[in-house]
């Protein structure tokens, strides 16, 4: 038997990455590469990088500088990049990162046992220079295997994935692509227009998922309200693909992330109000209140539209937990409009709130505004959202005190004998957590506790009850 390929895999980004990242290390696996955890192990490397924000374009250029100087130091034979940033900025990394040899754009996914293998690629014509002590030395030329592809008129399956979430839960893609154009994204130009799975693919995933040991699935997409309503129509839309997940055999959780404010529609909000196995948690990213700021955002949405869409989402589903993002020091964004979002923020009292000072894209309508606000500025506003956040955070987490609810374990009690879990208004990852005092509770439990403590943002609970994974409530 030949030696096997020993890959390792860096996962960068958001959720939909990860979802990606899986799918590719299926398909490695399939092909009979070996998965290892151990980059000192591994002859070959993959980086699946996020080219959103400078900061996680630069988060990404560190981690391939360091994986082609491993290469370099004769630690790897092969460096391949893939995703986002490899679409966004395509061969142009070479010319900042030279030592890459293959670049995997985001339509190109199904090549990467191609890319890690080395056969087939189609070559660079940027010869790949040895970067000496501030001098560039040729060696002979060699290329880069480059896969890119500009537009995929389809979105990929996301079959047998190997997973690197926690087996109890995992994201499930319904969508691909964005149809908003908001002006400070680049997510259309990178992922491309919007394409939705047919419901019977989304449910034969979910069924897959399930089957391997998922009790919590989150649905994610760029914009997913907007499911089933654009070029791929779907009848039902998302209020009828949550009906339809909600009876599906032996999941327990269904979360429902990046929902897009002007897309929301009641029958979407009853649909989750009504399905039992469906969180009572929204995801809705606003990034403003203030009309001149969002009308410059194109958002498609005004305050008053986003007031009251806020008012029917708590009327309609009680105990609703409501997440957002916002972004501080938008381009022309005066002392008086953010001070309108500071007002919102400390008067509605969000369960969750994540805040990102603008980040200058310059091939995006914003990027190009007038009036762009320095830095300095835009982390001193992020600072006092965060400040206002945290009071309204901590007194939510004190009125939790007393209460008794579900949660799902993430990680098993330790030497200290504190579990780590979520309730239904906690979405992994990102939001708190729930810890659980109790050494007796298995990741993907679900276990009926009750609040006894808050510790900052998180909360302390006691089991009262231990169950096993469980559908519905």
């Amino acid at each position: 038997m030949p030696e096997l390929t020993r890959v390792s895999f860096v996962s960068l980004g958001c959720a939909k990455n990860v979802v990606d990242s899986e799918k590719m290390l299926g398909q490695l696996a399939e092909a009979g590469c070996a998965i290892t955890a151990d980059e000192d192990d591994a002859e070959v490397t993959v980086i699946n990088t996020c080219g959103f924000l400078e900061a996680s374009r630069t988060e990404a250029d560190e981690v391939i500088r360091e994986a082609v100087a491993r290469k370099r130091n004769g630690g790897l034979k092969r460096v391949v990049v893939a995703g986002c940033l490899v679409q966004r900025d395509k061969e142009a990394i070479l010319e900042r990162i030279p030592g890459i040899d293959a670049l995997v754009g985001v339509n190109n996914r199904d090549d990467i046992v191609r890319a890690v293998l080395g056969t087939n690629g189609v070559p660079s014509p940027l010869p790949l220079p040895l970067i000496g002590r501030g001098v560039q030395k040729h060696a002979s030329p060699r290329t880069t295997d480059v896969y890119l592809s500009e537009y995929h008129p389809f979105i990929q399956l996301d079959t047998a994935r190997l997973r690197i979430t926690p087996r109890h839960y995992a994201y499930l893609r319904i969508s691909e692509g964005c149809d908003q154009k908001c002006t400070f994204c680049t997510i259309p130009s990178i992922r491309g227009k919007m394409h939705c799975k047919p419901p019977q693919v989304v449910l034969a995933e979910a069924r897959e998922l399930v089957a391997d040991g998922a009790v919590e699935i989150s649905l994610i997409g760029q914009d997913t309200t907007s499911y089933g309503l654009g070029e791929d129509r779907f009848e039902s839309g998302l209020a009828g693909l949550l009906r339809e997940l909600n009876k599906v055999d032996g999941v327990g959780w269904i979360r429902l992330m990046y929902v897009y404010p002007s897309v929301l529609s009641d029958e979407m909000i009853d649909a989750i109000a009504e399905s039992d196995r469906v969180c009572k948690y929204i995801d809705l990213p606003l990034q403003h209140i203030n009309d001149r700021v969002l009308k410059a955002m194109h958002r498609r949405v005004t305050r008053r539209e986003t007031e009251d869409l806020l008012k029917r989402i708590r009327s309609r589903i009680p105990g609703v937990s409501i997440r957002t993002t916002l972004i501080a020091g938008f381009p022309g964004e005066t002392d008086e409009e953010f001070d309108e979002l500071l007002e919102f923020v400390q008067s509605f009292g969000f369960d969750a709130l994540g805040v990102f000072p603008y980040s200058l894209e310059p091939d995006t309508p914003a990027g190009r505004m007038r009036d762009q606000v320095a830095d300095r500025v835009k982390q001193e506003r992020v600072d006092a959202l965060m400040r206002a956040q945290q009071e309204v955070a901590f007194a939510r987490a004190e009125q939790q005190i007393g209460k008794q609810f579900l949660v799902l374990i993430d990680e098993p009690g330790k030497k200290g004998g504190l579990a780590v879990g979520r309730h239904e208004g906690q979405a992994p990852s990102v939001d708190s957590v729930t810890y659980v005092k109790s050494r007796d509770v298995k990741p993907g439990e679900f276990v009926t506790v009750r609040c006894v403590k808050r510790s900052d943002y998180d909360l302390v609970a006691r089991p009262t009850q231990v169950a096993l994974p469980v559908v519905g409530r």
